[in-house]
């Protein structure tokens, strides 16, 4: 279905992150847009405001007439919604055309030059980092973001001059394989989504199968020491970045003190000094090598390289600081991955040493908590205090035997404390911190703002 035979298009999981970006780029196209999430969240609303129509309830006849002829109806999916629902069959019956959402995004990335970056941690905010340097700079792009980009307050950028579009490229349920790169990056490779791979083996190789898709004439930018090997078809370009491991992109002379992060940033025939990073944490150094060696092989000169790092606010959940004051810091991250997880938590520890740091952790699905607890009960035994929260299902039914008590068992600092969701604020209010990181992936930013309230009284 050419996008011009478009004339309406449902979606069904439309409150997902991703999804959300491809609704506000339908109805920039003019689109009727319409579809079904499970529950209400902060971002239906504001896409029922910017023009769609959202329900939450699995119905046939909450479906919008115009919505229901298959020959002018896209109808977008997410892999996370389950074969049994009632409204996905009704379209497949009545044979609509059906694509998932990375489908879609591969449709967009074959009409233009896609930046598509991947790995198992640190897409969101290297796409993110990516799309400011580049649209904040004379080359201009379009942007498809896993976070709401502070800058922009979006997670969609339009461009009308430039055709390279930033992807954010999701491994999960080997969504990226659908991507047609221009260019590439590789951030980590860490095996994650054992409920779908099976095997570190085979998660690995799905990494490899994506960089074989980077057309020729393009690049693959990967990380020094990803466990990938890629398979590039001739004509596309490898490239290494690091933060501190050297590589074909690097930083040197980094220097963390006063809340700030400044380095210099080396490449094949470049070096910028004192590049200030905009979020000052020390994983973000890596992040910004790896953007703005995309920006500056894209044609973005050294003056907007550097403005552009040092302007980046960041995506909303990706270290998020909610307070930063003197006697309290509260920081909301995103981070659901124990080698994510690991990095937050250091990366706290280097900005506040010397501070009890307090970790809030909600783990992520049953299968993940069941494949990585003793990975997860080492990343946060490096905290100074631990209040683990219940395990969020998200898709999945609950696993016999796997709880957050798997976790919590392996966890080796004293200072512990297994906690309801519904119960935190009342254990906080008791307690003295002096700086509390929220981590996971689930629904715990929604406690965000009671967490806040209370520290400030």
């Amino acid at each position: 279905m050419k996008t011009e035979e478009i004339q309406a298009v449902y979606f069904v999981g439309a409150g997902g992150i991703g999804m959300s970006a491809l609704i506000r780029y339908y109805l920039s196209k003019g689109k009727v847009v319409a579809g079904y999430d499970r529950t209400p969240s902060q971002l239906t609303e504001e896409l029922i405001k910017e023009g769609a129509g959202i329900h939450y309830e699995d119905n046939i006849d909450l479906i919008p007439e115009t919505c229901r002829v298959p020959e002018t109806t896209l109808v977008v999916y997410t892999p996370a919604v389950p074969d049994t629902h009632t409204e996905l069959s009704y379209f497949r019956e009545n044979k609509f055309t059906i694509l998932k959402r990375a489908q879609v995004l591969g449709e967009i990335t074959r009409s233009s030059r896609g930046l598509c970056i991947a790995g198992t941690h640190g897409k969101t905010t290297t796409s993110s980092m990516t799309a400011h340097l580049l649209k904040q700079s004379h080359v201009d792009c379009n942007a498809f973001l896993g976070g709401i980009l502070k800058n922009y307050n979006s997670n969609l950028l339009l461009s009308s001059t430039s055709d390279l579009t930033v992807i954010e490229a999701d491994e999960y349920d080997r969504s990226f394989h659908w991507l047609h790169p221009y260019m590439a990056v590789i951030t980590s490779a860490d095996p994650d989504h054992l409920d779908i791979y099976g095997t570190p083996e085979a998660y690995r190789e799905s990494f490899e199968k994506f960089t074989s898709l980077i057309r020729p004439g393009g690049c693959l930018i990967m990380r020094k020491g990803v466990d990938v090997t890629p398979r590039l078809q001739s004509g596309t370009r490898l490239y290494t970045y690091s933060a501190t491991d050297g590589g074909d992109f690097h930083a040197e002379n980094i220097r963390i003190a006063n809340g700030e992060i400044l380095f210099d940033f080396t490449g094949p025939g470049v070096r910028i000094t004192n590049v200030s990073l905009g979020v000052p944490v020390k994983v973000n150094i890596e992040n910004g090598i790896a953007a703005m060696a995309v920006g500056y092989l894209n044609g973005m000169t050294e003056e907007e390289l550097k403005r552009g790092m040092a302007t980046f606010a960041g995506p909303k959940r990706r270290f998020d600081f909610h307070i930063r004051k003197e006697e309290i810091a509260l920081i909301d991250d995103y981070a659901h991955h124990p080698a994510e997880l690991r990095e937050s938590i250091l990366s706290v520890k280097e900005l506040y040493k010397g501070k009890k740091v307090t970790g809030i952790f909600q783990p992520h699905l049953y299968s993940r908590t069941q494949d990585f607890s003793a990975a997860f009960a080492e990343s946060l035994s490096l905290l100074d205090e631990l209040i683990l929260l219940d395990i969020y299902p998200a898709r999945e039914e609950p696993i016999p035997g796997v709880t957050s008590e798997l976790i919590f068992n392996q966890v080796t600092i004293p200072h512990k404390t297994l906690c309801r969701k519904e119960e935190l604020i009342d254990l906080l209010r008791d307690g003295h911190y002096e700086v509390i990181l929220m981590a996971g992936a689930g629904d715990i930013d929604r406690l965000v703002e009671p967490v806040k309230q209370l520290l400030e009284k």
